[in-house]
């Protein structure tokens, strides 16, 4: 679990997160959402750590992360994968090598038990025998599942998704999701998914973030997006003439 508690962040003197406390689960999808500007970005790097808050504090179980020194902070990283938007895979390496990165940065194992990992991982995102592949030489889809093999190879306990069906195509992108969605329920993981993909938010929202303006508008499930009187997120959510016939048809059930 991971609780984010009065979180406020300034730049200067541009407000953009105004006092966000909410609470993402062990074992679901949290997703973040929201229009360009509303904060999601920053809000993401508070979680991961990358930024620290001007206000408020962000806990990780029972350690709040804002009060960790560097070694420490280090030390908790460990713990958490990152699905990069753009992938941030290393072309020079193989897709065996990419994976391999953080068991090599983080971990005392030995080169076997390295491989024994990596290939559990590559199976996990069904790309068993791509190991001496490079990463020019596989689809987006693919290198998209090879940043997933390595988010997850050091066993986190959380993870961090950056926009993961950015520049994919809709039945790739389904596939995506439901590996995410599969993996993070296998392993009990909490997941934090930021998204602008609605398909995502409709089939894999366990908890969905609503933000606006850098402030928490709405929290609820994808099964209470259709039936809520949120204003903000119905203009967000159901901007395309064909969501909102979805959501018209479920209310006159």
């Amino acid at each position: 679990m991971i609780r984010a508690d009065k979180i406020k962040k300034s730049f200067g003197s541009a407000e953009v997160l105004k006092g966000i406390s909410v609470e993402l689960e062990q074992g679901k999808n949290n997703l973040i959402i929201g229009r360009s500007g509303a904060g999601k970005t920053v809000f993401l790097k508070i979680l991961v750590g990358l930024f620290m808050p001007t206000v408020g504090d962000v806990w990780y179980g029972d350690t709040n992360i804002c009060q960790l020194n560097k070694k420490e902070l280090k030390a908790i990283r460990r713990e958490v994968g990152m699905l990069f938007q753009g992938n941030a895979l290393f072309d020079s390496m193989t897709v065996e090598e990419n994976v391999r990165f953080p068991l090599d940065m983080f971990s005392n194992m030995t080169r076997g038990e390295k491989q024994k990992r990596v290939d559990l991982c590559l199976e996990q995102v069904t790309l068993k025998g791509s190991n001496k592949k490079y990463p020019g030489e596989i689809s987006g889809g693919m290198q998209k599942r090879v940043g997933i093999a390595r988010a997850i190879v050091l066993n986190p306990k959380y993870l961090f998704c950056d926009e993961p069906n950015s520049g994919l195509d809709p039945k790739t992108s389904i596939t995506i999701d439901e590996l995410i969605s599969d993996i993070t329920k296998e392993n009990n993981i909490t997941t934090v998914i930021n998204t602008h993909d609605m398909n995502s938010v409709m089939e894999i929202g366990d908890k969905i973030v609503f933000l606006h303006l850098g402030e928490l508008a709405w929290i609820g499930s994808k099964d209470e997006v259709l039936e809520s009187d949120n204003e903000l997120l119905q203009d967000f959510i159901f901007a395309s003439p064909f969501l909102q016939k979805l959501r018209n048809a479920a209310l006159n059930r």
